[in-house]
């Protein structure tokens, strides 16, 4: 009898020693598994990681981690367990209905010997796995719940017990830190992009680029930060206050760009009525989107922010959408982007600024070359003319005599016309009816690089300032508005080519492109708006193939008589 106590005793104290030797085994792999998960810092890794500790740690055979989104369903899940097969099979991964819902319900601990059993069990699909025993756990950052850990079928048979429910929360617990450390690094590196991308807009716009390069690199910078599949810039309308798609980049671009959006009854309007930021879950059943035509097929969430301030005035409207299903636009993706559209806006400011700089120094530059002309150049001819005519009677032979006639009358046409250019050197802007032709065909043409994407070729000959009259300069604007904008919208031309010349009998206004030429049959009622204005005032108008494709376009009206 004291032999077999004793027998007894020394095996408690084995069973003691042994379970005693596994628990320091297994927090030893707790350890280990809490420093592998916070070793990485990219979010994906990290969850990979958490997921795949668990199913070691609880000896489990499947395991998954599901994110909750703004929803309160399931954005993200990743498995662990399952084979690439078996996912196929089984087809959309779990969206947090069943026993998953349950734990987004109540974020408690919960442990099933028989998964069956449960009230909120729906049972598995086709394909799936047989799963019995289950554990599932949350996992939290700051009381917020982040998403739940997820164990299934004990290897052995077993159920799980109250040590693998301790082990896995704790796990729980430095998942939570790791997986918040890894949004804060995320965070970081965006907002890092998201500044690189506001120095690279504001030193194109400062190095002289074009507004249409610094709208496609903002709109391309905005696009690939975000993780957009649309992305597009609007531009508002001083004449209607509507506002005018200048580009559409990604999924369903084509029947969003060059729409003319109002300001109540569209998304991008709403950005730009209130001034800040508007979000939506699903931009395609959107309440604010009344107005335009169904353009939305395909996309899910969507943000849009206006560029500038209500105080200093909003420039534009940024719009990214994502496709239908991907994540949220959340608070730490939103305010980079209202920063960066912030940003670009006072750099656009500081352009313009620039350019009125610009133009105040060559509007200087210009009256001193008009000054120089008139005190300098006309003078001496002036003083040569009346040398050559006093000098007249000197000489005998009647030819010679014609030939410094003429030479005098060839100084006095110099002279009027160096006044006619001191006269448009001196030409104020006050409004497009007291503007010069040059300056408004220039205007015209500048407009036109918007919708075109490049900048026309320009070339001026003539007096055009001072021998047309207001009601045909009026007119040539018109047709050159009419032919670009038929250039931008029909040509797919790469190369736009505008004449404008005056001789003293006629004026001219040539448009040639490199693009498709004229259709056979198409609608033509915008060149018959030119050839009506080219009639009216008793000229003629042309439009034929180019001699190497495209189209030539040749608008001629008559000049009065001085």
């Amino acid at each position: 009898m004291p032999k077999l106590r004793l027998d007894e005793l020394l095996d408690e104290l084995q069973a003691r020693l042994d379970a005693a030797r596994g628990t320091r085994d297994r927090v030893h792999s707790l350890l280990e598994a809490v420093l592998a998960v916070g070793r990485d810092l990219e979010l994906t890794q990290v969850l990979q990681h958490i997921v795949e500790a668990a199913v070691t740690l609880v000896d489990a055979e499947y395991g998954a981690l599901g994110v909750i989104g703004e929803d309160q369903r399931l954005s993200q899940f990743i498995p662990v367990g399952v084979t690439d097969e078996q996912v196929k099979v089984i087809g959309d991964l779990p969206s947090g209905h069943g026993i998953l819902g349950e734990l987004i319900r109540h974020p408690e601990p919960l442990r099933l010997s028989q998964l069956s059993d449960h009230p909120a069990s729906y049972g598995f699909p086709a394909g799936h796995p047989p799963m019995r025993s289950f554990l599932g756990v949350p996992i939290r950052i700051r009381d917020k719940v982040f998403g739940n850990l997820y164990l299934t079928e004990k290897r052995g048979g077993g159920d799980f017990d109250a040590e693998d429910e301790s082990v896995l929360a704790t796990l729980a617990v430095a998942a939570g830190v790791a997986i918040d450390n890894a949004r804060l690094y995320a965070r970081a590196r965006q907002r890092q992009r998201w500044l690189e991308a506001s120095s690279e807009v504001t030193s194109s716009l400062l190095s002289g680029s074009t507004e249409q390069e610094v709208l496609d690199l903002l709109l391309a910078r905005a696009g690939e930060i975000a993780g957009a599949d649309l992305a597009v810039v609007a531009l508002p309308l001083p004449e209607t206050g509507e506002l005018e798609v200048r580009i559409a980049v990604g999924l369903g671009a084509d029947k969003h760009r060059d729409l003319l959006l109002p300001v109540e009854g569209s998304f991008m309007g709403a950005a730009f009525r209130t001034g800040g930021l508007v979000v939506s879950p699903d931009v395609q059943r959107d309440p604010r989107i009344t107005a335009g035509p169904p353009r939305w097929r395909g996309l899910g969430p969507a943000a849009a922010v206006p560029v500038g301030t209500a105080e200093r005035g909003i420039r534009g409207v940024l719009l990214l959408a994502r496709a239908a299903g991907a994540p949220l636009f959340d608070e730490s993706e939103s305010a980079p982007l209202v920063g960066f559209a912030g940003q670009a806006a006072v750099a656009m400011e500081l352009a313009e600024r620039r350019r009125d700089s610009e133009q105040i120094a060559l509007l200087r530059e210009r009256d001193r070359i008009a000054r120089d002309l008139h005190d300098l150049a006309i003078q001496r001819l002036f003083a040569t003319g009346m040398t050559l005519q006093g000098a007249t009677r000197f000489i005998d032979h009647p030819e010679a005599t014609d030939r410094v006639l003429r030479a005098i009358d060839d100084l006095d046409e110099t002279a009027r016309t160096i006044r006619t250019t001191i006269f448009g050197l001196r030409l104020r802007e006050k409004g497009p009816a007291a503007t010069g032709l040059r300056a408004r065909v220039v205007e015209v043409v500048n407009r036109a690089a918007r919708s075109l994407g490049f900048a026309p070729a320009l070339r001026m000959t003539g007096l055009l300032d001072a021998t047309v009259p207001a009601e045909v300069a009026d007119a040539a604007v018109a047709v050159l508005e009419e032919a670009l904008s038929n250039a931008a919208r029909h040509a797919g031309a790469g190369v736009v080519t505008v004449t404008v010349g005056a001789t003293g009998e006629e004026l001219t206004v040539t448009v040639t492109d490199d693009g498709v030429g004229l259709p056979e049959g198409g609608r033509r009622s915008g060149l018959a708006n030119l050839a009506d204005r080219a009639t009216t005032l008793g000229g003629a108008f042309t439009a034929r193939t180019g001699p190497e494709g495209g189209t030539e376009l040749l608008w001629r009206v008559p000049l009065p008589e001085d």
